[in-house]
């Protein structure tokens, strides 16, 4: 039977064609998604440029903690399609993280605006289009924003994500991980970034340049760029992502009431300009699930999908340690029930033993108007599996809310690929009003526990305590006096000199307990495993 004798049939939208009226390529294809259990319907089918309802493209839903890649250029749709997902997974009682880059992802708590274009995708697909907000809780990076304010440590970022932020070489991170070391074994706590500051100062000091000298030690000239670095960073607005209350990322694994998934939204806007910055504050969230969470194995529906927009800003200028971190983490973290998407504009963009684990693909158009698109293009096309399409010529011709889909099967072998047009979100596509945003920030049951800061004792002020009285001499530990010991009354030591004083650390350790001197235990990435 010709196409042309199937369109009438395909078309109908309240009278489905049976499964045998479709052409011989495509019945193999959608053959290939009749999956039995529950599932995500992401679109339907297109064959020969027509779309063909009756042959819906899925995802499994215990397939959604193998790991996923959405991909395609700027203006195709990508967005759109983490909503969609992001939806169904809520719907389903899975919880969902969304990086918000754009500030366009805040419509998913609020319906959708029935439209004749949303009315018309519906119809296309047969898909039952109701108007629908979904749960969701709203967060910012250390306040910069209208969320609930998320915040780290540190102590608990590691020195490897912090290497990487502050845009250090080898030998930088490698010093930095021994500043780390040496606070850690001494209980000096880097709550925030004048913390580091004062160790790095104390470190290159008469009295405390001996400390590492068994390990390294640390050349001024290193300490001079970590202290410079830090200054600049501080400079750009940004030392307020550091600090305390420290946020739980096990908000992140929270239901609501009527049992739909929580979806958590990060917006970025105001520091969308920062890549480095937010691309790797995003994998801390993502380590500290990691080490958080206990091995689960196979699951019927993971316990969180996280979705990495904006991914190559993660990889670029990485240093080795840092992609090897990523790597692993990535590989071990599906164990744990964590599914994780990776949003980019080509495959090229992510690693390839990174990619290599990325079971669940959805491909949007790629532009080709260069040689290095052309080359992107071709590398793409290799990362598929073998296709019944001309996949150069589809993916340059797919249109807005388009894609080439691959995923896996109930029993974890990849599905034929699949060209589709996607569903319409049911929620809003657009920001909702500040109004509204803010109202739902101030009314959530976290703002209370996350919104105000808190400076604590911390190594800062431990350095500082023993008699440095102007702003100068807070990062320094005071000299020593001159004055010949046998000339001057006996003291008792002071609080700066069981903390800094080479040699007093252990009787400091004595006597405050097993809280200092004990090395913090830290993870694959260098963050601090913490105790909830």
């Amino acid at each position: 039977m010709s196409d042309s004798e199937t369109m009438p049939q395909a078309a109908a939208p309240e009278a489905p064609g049976s499964a045998p009226a479709l052409p011989k390529e495509a019945l193999e294809i959608a053959s290939g998604y009749a999956f039995t259990g529950p599932a995500l319907d992401l679109g339907a089918l297109l064959w020969d440029g027509v779309c063909l309802p009756d042959a819906q493209v899925r995802i499994p839903l215990p397939m959604l903690n193998r790991h996923g890649l959405v991909a395609g250029a700027t203006g195709t749709g990508k967005t759109k399609t983490l909503q969609l997902i992001a939806e169904q997974l809520s719907a389903q009682g899975v919880p969902v993280f969304l990086a918000d880059i754009k500030g366009d992802v805040s419509g998913i708590s609020a319906p959708g605006q029935p439209n004749d274009k949303v009315q018309g995708r519906a119809r296309d697909v047969h898909q039952q289009w109701t108007a629908t907000g979904f749960p969701a809780e709203f967060y910012a990076l250390g306040g910069l924003g209208h969320g609930i304010p998320v915040r780290a440590t540190v102590t608990d970022f590691g020195p490897l994500l912090l290497s990487k932020v502050l845009q250090l070489n080898q030998t930088q991170e490698q010093s930095l991980g021994l500043i780390f070391h040496y606070a850690d074994t001494k209980g000096l706590e880097l709550v925030d970034l004048k913390d580091l500051r004062a160790v790095v100062t104390f470190l290159t000091s008469d009295e405390g340049k001996s400390e590492l000298k068994g390990i390294g030690g640390l050349s001024t000239a290193t300490a001079g760029v970590i202290l410079r670095s830090l200054t600049a960073f501080e400079a750009q607005g940004m030392a307020d992502f550091f600090g305390e209350p420290e946020f739980d990322t096990n908000e992140l694994l929270r239901t609501a009431a009527d049992g739909r998934g929580m979806v958590s939204v990060l917006e970025l806007p105001a520091v969308q300009d920062k890549p480095a910055l937010f691309s790797t504050f995003l994998m801390w969230l993502l380590a500290d699930l990691f080490h958080d969470l206990p091995e689960v194995g196979d699951v019927d529906k993971p316990k969180l999908v996280f979705f990495f927009d904006e991914a190559h800003l993660l990889f670029n200028d990485a240093s080795k340690a840092f992609l090897d971190s990523i790597t692993q983490t990535v590989r071990l973290i599906r164990s744990k029930g964590v599914g994780v998407f990776f949003v980019t504009q080509t495959s090229k963009d992510v690693p390839a033993d990174v990619l290599a684990q990325l079971g669940n693909r959805v491909q949007h158009a790629l532009r080709a108007f260069t040689p290095d698109d052309q080359k992107a293009l071709k590398a793409t096309v290799k990362t598929f599996p073998n296709s019944a399409y001309d996949l150069e010529e589809l993916l340059t011709g797919l249109g807005t809310g388009e894609a080439v889909v691959t995923v896996l099967s109930e029993k974890g072998a990849p599905t034929p690929v699949a060209a589709t047009r996607l569903r319409a979100p049911e929620s809003l596509m657009g920001p909702i009003d500040t109004g509204a945003l803010d109202a739902a920030v101030k009314g959530s049951s976290l703002y209370g526990r996350y919104a105000q800061a808190v400076d604590r004792e911390s190594a800062f002020e431990k350095l500082s305590s023993g008699g440095a009285k102007g702003p100068d001499e807070m990062t320094a530990p005071p000299k020593k006096s001159q004055e010949p010991k046998k000339d001057r009354p006996k003291e008792d030591p002071s609080m700066v000199e069981q903390v800094v004083g080479s040699g007093m650390f252990k009787s400091l350790a004595r006597s405050l307990g097993t809280q200092i001197g004990r090395e913090i235990s830290r993870s694959i990435f260098g963050t601090a495993r913490r105790r909830r």
